[in-house]
């Protein structure tokens, strides 16, 4: 048993199961919200998901107005983005905040949540690097908030952090309140039927390196672990059913349950994340996905960080299900990564970034990238980690 001391806590209520989004009128007029404005992307509303959400409420009419939709948001959340979207909502004197979407649309929700507030017109006047507010410096923010994952990956409809793209400065920055949440997530599996099958395979793996990163947090605690390894045998028994069958209800189900399982453990033992350190320094530079970007660096991070590996990776492997394991960790580690390879394969993801067309030139900042982003600040990426990461993902070509 644990001594030392952590807290966890689940601010979010959860609602799962297909069919799930009838609920949201109810919880909306529940919170005391009147007047909400739908936040989504244009993708979800060529697609007919947008309107799915708008038709519940001219279905079930009952003291909830839809006082608009917002589906301009990007990938990354941008700050100018999350700025109009504020703008949006207060001139539609809204009171309520629906996020439909994947993580961008989730993190950018948040922003504007925030920024209400906080009172504030310009996001980026707000987030310097890192802005971590903790009870009780932070206080219940009472806006009405729902929000409905169409992806399968950040778990952003949970936790207590949101990732904003600052344009000018070429970083990503973390906002850290506990309060920033939605007070409901509905995990609809019908709303993630219609996604593209590399995009399940990579927000997919975004989940399982939340699982990761939280299970090998030097802030482990018993309550995290039980989140995380049941993510990562959930996510084991159902990623390649999600990907090649994209309608199998329970498959989707399962992985949008492994999302907000994996993402509660990060969220409550943050502390070193190298892989995505990794991964933010690359989306940020060469717009690369971020499901993606961690996919790519996952196992080549495992392998060139290996001591911060080792202590754990037996129950680690354990979980993936893998069997007659060696006694010996690093051993154990080369399987783990052969399999998370073997998994990514499986699923029709790149080994590299080759599609991106990284130059050497590109590189030679990439150590200066990683090393100020403010995921690395707890825990400080060596450069020849860096370097030797980078030149085994970035798919360029050294012609000798």
């Amino acid at each position: 048993m644990q001594s030392s001391f952590f807290q966890f806590a689940f601010r979010t209520t959860v609602n799962s199961g297909a069919g799930s989004r009838s609920l949201l009128p109810e919880l909306i007029k529940g919170l005391g919200g009147r007047r909400a404005v739908l936040f989504t992307d244009k993708g979800l509303t060529n697609a007919g998901i947008t309107d799915k959400i708008v038709q519940l409420f001219n279905l079930m009419p009952g003291g909830v107005q839809l006082a608009g939709v917002f589906d301009e948001i990007e990938q990354d959340a941008k700050s100018e983005i999350v700025n109009r979207g504020a703008r949006f909502f207060k001139d539609l004197n809204a009171d309520s905040l629906i996020a439909l979407g994947g993580g961008s649309v989730l993190d950018t929700v948040k922003g504007i949540k925030w920024m209400l507030h906080k009172k504030i017109n310009e996001i980026r006047a707000g987030l310097l690097g890192n802005t971590m507010e903790m009870w009780p410096e932070a206080q219940y923010i009472f806006i009405p908030h729902v929000a409905i994952p169409t992806t399968a990956g950040t778990g952003a409809e949970v936790s207590p952090i949101a990732v904003i793209y600052n344009e000018a400065a070429g970083i990503k920055m973390n906002l850290i309140n506990p309060f920033i949440n939605a007070d409901f997530a509905i995990l609809d599996p019908e709303l993630t039927t219609g996604l593209p099958p590399k995009i399940t395979a990579f927000t997919g793996f975004d989940a399982l390196t939340h699982a990761v990163e939280a299970y090998f947090s030097p802030q482990n605690n018993p309550m995290a672990d039980a989140f995380a390894l049941q993510s990562i045998l959930l996510i084991r028994d159902n990623l390649r059913n999600a990907v090649h069958e994209g309608t199998n209800i329970q498959a989707r189900a399962n992985m949008l349950m492994a999302s907000t399982m994996a993402i509660q453990a990060f969220s409550l033992t943050l502390n070193a994340i190298p892989v995505h350190n990794m991964a933010h320094a690359f989306g940020a530079r060469f717009n690369i996905p971020h499901g993606l970007a961690n996919s790519v660096l996952l196992p080549s991070v495992m392998e060139s960080l290996a001591p911060f590996y080792l202590s754990r990776i037996h129950g680690f492997a354990e979980a993936l299900g893998i069997q007659n394991l060696p006694a010996d960790p690093v051993q154990c580690l080369g399987i783990v990564t052969a399999q998370i390879r073997e998994l990514r394969r499986e699923i029709g993801l790149p080994e590299t970034f080759a599609e991106f067309s990284i130059s050497p030139s590109d590189l030679q900042t990439i150590v200066q990238a990683v090393q100020l982003d403010p995921s690395g600040v707890v825990f400080r990426l060596p450069a020849e980690v860096i370097t030797k990461v980078a030149n085994e993902v970035s798919g360029v070509v050294v012609h000798s």
